[in-house]
């Protein structure tokens, strides 16, 4: 589970054997967990973010696509 960036508590990964699904990010923040597609950025899943905290994390994914994309691709070698 790559870790690719850190935000205080919260924590932006993925997983080693999602290669086959579109690039997307996992986030975690305790026992929170969401995951947002890159292209384009949207929701996939969440469970225990409020709707508040799920934009908060929107705005980081846009912020940190490209480096999220750059990530992806370099490990999965897409």
């Amino acid at each position: 589970m790559p870790t690719i960036l850190r935000i205080g508590s919260t924590r932006f990964f993925f997983f080693s054997n999602e290669g086959s699904e579109p690039p997307h990010i996992h986030i975690e923040q305790g026992d929170a967990l969401a995951k947002f597609w890159l292209e384009p950025v949207a929701l996939a899943s969440s469970s225990r973010f409020s709707g508040r905290e799920l934009r908060r994390l929107e705005e980081h994914v846009i912020t940190h696509r490209m480096r999220f994309l750059e990530a992806w691709r370099d490990y999965f070698r897409a």
